[in-house]
């Protein structure tokens, strides 16, 4: 578990399939990520990334804010994505809650999590991918200090996905010096 000011970054808990759900059934959270889920899929993401904690000790962790409990969506870290400029490495990201944007939420809960890995993984580098229009996320990376590879501009292999959802860019940040 990790802790910021206003957040908790944890593994995923049963009761957090049914809020994950309805942030993952609004089109404008989905506008950049794909169709809008089915249960199925979340409960299928949640298991996921419960087997990443597992397994590596960290994941894309359930994200709550500390003064409510509330669940505000996820970040963290996991290893990036099969047939991505990202495979074979560490890789961060996060989503929200439509209601939870423009709050400095996913800033704090990514500089968490970025944190977190300098201290308990041994790597050089986190990398980041995310749709070229999705303008929120690669302006989030850049704020982060990530650092966009071109030469790494993929279509992102995943079967059934939109045309306009296939153009990737990718974003790296090394290890403070």
């Amino acid at each position: 578990m990790i802790e910021t000011g206003r957040l908790i970054l944890r593994g995923w808990r049963d009761a957090d399939a049914e809020p994950f759900l309805a942030m993952c059934r609004d089109p404008a959270v989905m506008e950049y990520l794909g169709p809008l889920a089915e249960r199925a899929e979340i409960d299928a993401a949640m298991a996921r990334q419960n087997g990443f904690l597992e397994q590596y000790g960290h994941c894309f962790w359930a994200l709550e804010r500390r003064e409510d409990a509330a669940f505000l969506g996820f970040c963290g870290i996991k290893p990036g994505a099969a047939g991505t400029p990202v495979e074979g490495r560490t890789e961060i990201g996060w989503r929200l809650a439509a209601s939870c944007w423009g709050q400095g939420y996913a800033r704090e809960a990514a500089v968490a999590s970025l944190d977190w890995s300098w201290r308990n993984l041994d790597i050089d580098s986190i990398w980041a991918i995310t749709v070229r229009g999705n303008a929120r996320s690669w302006g989030l990376m850049e704020r982060l200090g990530m650092a966009r590879h071109p030469e790494l501009d993929f279509l992102h292999p995943l079967p059934g996905l939109e045309d306009r959802l296939r153009p990737h860019i990718t974003y790296s940040i090394g290890r403070p010096a």
